[in-house]
């Protein structure tokens, strides 16, 4: 009995300590963003003296922080809604269709998963030049697509194995259509695996820097949360006081989707992995 309580205790101290150590990195962001630079740069790890929310003001309008979150909105909105649609479509029709076209297809959606971004970087810089979509909305949204359309698949169709024949043949026998079988009897089915490919993809779009630094570029018409806060990082000084309550403003809105969203993660990535 002893040993099974020194065991549990044992347990419960290491989940204590993992937990601090993913909170660790809010903590210092939260804690930081209303301090002085002065303060930051004396002892980042203690609260703060005197709390300045007026950081958060000065990032409002400095940043112009509404039209880069409209600008973040957008961009992740219409590219994980193309992401889910596509890979949901295809994700059907390789399963549904194992043509050998549709295997060497699956195949090489797969294969595009290894292969890392900053080996095609400077093509893809060169590909946008000239196809015209550098500095533009649709031209990044296609972006997004194209890299992020691989993994989703890959979920999508492990995922809709799992979904019974049998449903699919019931409603076209009662004289459902192709397309009404797919958006009325499965796509409905696809919950889990949706909400798991709209949180990784979302986290990733809304947060990333390196593509929108590629493809938007200069025009600062469709800058993103991301791009707007290394305004405060230059070559000879870094305003952190800044930058972090910058930081803390652009992750709030992406939490709160994760929060809402997260309890579906486990069940879709299960289910689209090894169910496939």
């Amino acid at each position: 009995m002893t040993a099974s309580r020194s065991r549990l205790w044992a347990v419960a101290a290491a989940a204590i300590l993992l937990a601090l150590l993913f909170i660790a990195p809010f903590y210092f962001v939260l804690v930081n963003s209303v301090k002085a630079l002065g303060e930051i740069m004396v002892d980042a790890a203690s609260l703060p003296d005197k709390y300045l929310f007026s950081n958060y003001s000065k990032v409002w309008d400095i940043i112009k922080f509404p039209k880069a979150l409209l600008n973040s909105v957008l961009i992740t909105g219409i590219s994980v809604t193309g992401i889910v649609i596509i890979s949901a479509m295809t994700g059907y029709r390789l399963v549904r269709k194992p043509t050998v076209f549709n295997k060497i297809l699956f195949t090489a959606f797969i294969s595009a998963m290894i292969i890392p971004f900053q080996s095609v970087m400077l093509q893809l810089v060169r590909v946008t030049s000239f196809l015209e979509l550098r500095a533009n909305l649709f031209g990044i949204v296609i972006c997004y697509l194209g890299f992020g359309l691989s993994l989703s698949v890959f979920l999508f169709h492990g995922f809709i194995k799992s979904v019974p024949l049998e449903i699919e043949e019931a409603a076209v026998v009662d004289g459902c259509s192709p397309y009404g079988v797919f958006w009325k009897i499965v796509f409905p089915l696809l919950r889990p695996i949706i909400v798991t490919v709209i949180i990784l993809n979302g986290l990733w779009i809304w947060n990333d820097y390196l593509l929108p630094v590629l493809i938007i570029g200069s025009n600062k018409d469709l800058t993103t949360i991301p791009l707007a806060i290394t305004r405060f990082f230059g070559q000879y000084t870094k305003q952190w006081d800044l930058a972090l309550a910058g930081l803390t403003m652009g992750i709030t809105p992406i939490i709160i989707m994760f929060l809402m969203l997260q309890k579906h993660i486990i069940e879709g990535i299960s289910s689209g992995s090894l169910k496939g």
